[in-house]
């Protein structure tokens, strides 16, 4: 072979590799996260690793053939507004909202984005799809919690503290728009508990203050806070202070009654992370987010704090210790 030929030969190799290194190697994609929670938060941190495991059980590598990208933020809508467009410039090929107040920021930056929320109350009723089988659009997910939920935080509560007479109702309504739904359950069951429910909007810690120590007043007085990312975000501060005022707190997410609350009740939030990465999986594999239902909570958990119990001066039934997912001693 001439020197010609053989340079000529080296040539076409050269510029035939790149392309075949191409098709070879599959585009890395970048999944964006507007978490509704303080990022030091255990319980958070959790979910985000419950999400990650489920797209390493999917066969992702992330760092490698997907990038994920993820932005904290509770209870301030215009910083959300500001990480949600800042994660929309790093073009996702996916976004995962969580909680209402993410989903409303992404939704208000983005039409086009596919995107996953992950416990939002009330899809429908809050306008976010208009059905749940069908929701068309860019937008579907996994909504949290269930109406009647409510008469069955009332029951716990009256079962560790019969002499429950007044109970303060806690949420923020610019965080938890959704909170009233809880209400007609609630309400529904009050008479026959012989208990008063007295709701308050809270915007801050002063307020939270306020309603506890209103509470705390009154004969019988106990807590229950809403799903709320707000209320999830002040749990430390509100724990401490119903462990002074001696007040019963329910708290609708297990870690509550991890860090003190006397009972927890809810949706398993961390199970909705790992189903959330099959849905990723699919609309990065060509899936459209319209074509895919929104799913509802089909895992709930139920946590006693038998330690507070103990220093409230309350008691435990042994039928409700034996059907609690966690027992804190």
């Amino acid at each position: 072979m001439n020197r010609r030929a053989f340079l000529g030969l080296i040539g076409s190799a050269v510029a035939w590799l790149p392309v075949a290194m191409a098709k070879q190697a599959s585009p890395r994609r970048r999944i964006g996260i507007l978490m509704a929670r303080l990022e030091d938060d255990p319980e958070a941190q959790r979910q985000i690793a419950a999400f990650g495991q489920g797209l390493r059980d999917l066969d992702w590598k992330i760092g490698q053939s997907v990038l994920i990208e993820t932005r904290w933020t509770v209870g301030d809508p215009e910083r959300a507004l500001a990480l949600a467009r800042e994660l929309i410039e790093l073009r996702p090929d996916v976004l995962i909202a969580n909680a209402t107040p993410s989903l409303i920021a992404l939704r208000q930056s983005t039409v086009t984005i596919p995107m996953i929320f992950v416990s939002v109350a009330d899809p429908v009723g809050q306008g976010f799809v208009p059905n749940l089988s069908h929701p068309g659009g860019n937008i579907t997910g996994f909504s949290a919690e269930e109406a009647s939920i409510g008469g069955k935080w009332l029951d716990y509560l009256k079962e560790v503290a019969p002499n429950t007479a007044t109970i303060a109702l806690l949420y923020n309504p610019d965080t938890a728009p959704y909170a009233p739904m809880f209400l007609p359950a609630m309400q529904a069951a009050a008479p026959r508990m012989k208990v008063t429910l007295v709701p308050h909007l809270v915007r801050s810690l002063a307020e939270i203050e306020r309603a506890v120590t209103e509470t705390a007043s009154r004969a019988g007085g106990a807590v229950i806070v809403l799903p709320d990312s707000f209320m999830f975000g002040q749990r430390s501060p509100l724990i401490s202070l119903v462990e002074r005022l001696r007040l019963p707190l329910i708290f609708p997410i297990v870690i509550g009654a991890t860090n003190g609350a006397l009972l927890a009740y809810g949706i398993d939030r961390v199970d909705l992370f790992r189903r959330a990465a099959d849905y990723a999986d699919r609309i990065l594999k060509g899936a459209s987010p319209a074509d895919l239902p929104v799913q509802q909570p089909t895992k709930f958990e139920l946590a006693v704090n038998v330690k507070t119990a103990k220093a409230l001066g309350l008691t435990v039934p042994q039928a409700l210790l034996l059907s609690a997912d966690e027992v804190i001693e």
